[in-house]
């Protein structure tokens, strides 16, 4: 099953930014022209609360009274800047790389096509955009207004592996994309961080078809992208109906983290269109908190 990466997976996006901001542009232009702006929440002048200065955060926007009464530096944040902050993040490890036909996209050039176009649909309605990674020294901070979705893309294709520190301000929404195959112990601990912030979104869970019906025959050598891990298995179809089973099992326990955190799972597969799960995006995300 292993496939040289696609010239749209993490850590090869740099040469392919235009062709994936031109078509993150167009599937952004057909949702919008069908649905409203964002709500809006708070003036945009009421104090909201003080937060640690992080990397990427604008120094122009620094309390120097509220941090000189201690160690750190921190932010002022009013209530429409918090409530208006979409917070992103793409996971960009070797498996996002692996697709299991050339007529595909890979799992990492499909999540970050969504991830573009929605922080495009944000932007168009004047929302502040901030891209999360783990290392605070690469993420995008905090942006707006012209230049921002290309400045976005660029984070994006520099972006490193492993779930971001770093996290969004108070009441932010928060989309996170990936293939959540792995152990689920990392993405707990994200959720529970993000809720007690309190944070909001969704959970997106980008996989290739392949890895949903398990179509293979008669014996398979199965490598895992970036890793020196393979397994041959002889009569793979006979695994089939258990893979499935354990597939399912997986999603329901990340469906019921995404639940106990305040955030909600959405599945989509590459061989299907994205305007359909961008649109869900953005109408999950314009709803009742």
């Amino acid at each position: 099953m292993s496939e040289a990466p696609d010239p749209l997976a993490a850590g090869a996006l740099g040469g392919s930014l235009p062709p994936l901001l031109i078509a993150a542009e167009r599937v952004a232009a057909t949702v919008a022209q069908g649905v409203h702006g964002r709500r809006r929440v708070g003036t945009g002048e009421n104090f909201w609360q003080f937060r640690p200065f992080v990397t990427g955060d604008p120094t122009a926007r620094i309390d120097w009274r509220r941090s000189g009464r201690s160690d750190q530096l921190f932010l002022r944040e009013t209530e429409w800047e918090a409530a208006q902050t979409l917070a992103l993040w793409c996971q960009a490890d070797a498996a996002m790389a692996w697709r299991s036909a050339d007529t595909l996209p890979t799992k990492a050039g499909r999540a970050g096509l969504l991830l573009l176009a929605l922080a495009s649909l944000a932007l168009r309605g004047g929302e502040r955009v901030r891209l999360l990674d783990r290392d605070n020294a690469n993420a995008a901070g905090i942006t707006a207004g012209g230049g921002a979705l290309p400045r976005l893309a660029t984070a994006l294709a520099h972006a490193g592996p492993g779930l971001p520190q770093a996290l969004p301000p108070a009441f932010a929404q928060v989309v996170l994309f990936g293939d959540w195959l792995d152990d689920l112990g990392g993405i707990t601990t994200l959720l529970g961080k993000l809720s007690a912030l309190p944070a909001r979104g969704l959970v997106v869970q980008v996989l290739d078809p392949a890895e949903v019906a398990l179509p293979y025959a008669g014996r398979v050598r199965f490598v895992l992208p970036g890793a020196p891990l393979e397994a041959t298995i002889g009569r793979v179809e006979a695994l089939r109906d258990a893979y499935q089973a354990r597939l399912a099992e997986q999603q329901n326990r990340l469906s019921a983290l995404c639940a106990n955190a305040g955030f909600r799972l959405l599945v989509h597969h590459t061989d299907a269109p994205a305007t359909p799960t961008l649109l869900a995006l953005h109408e999950a995300l314009s709803g009742p908190a």
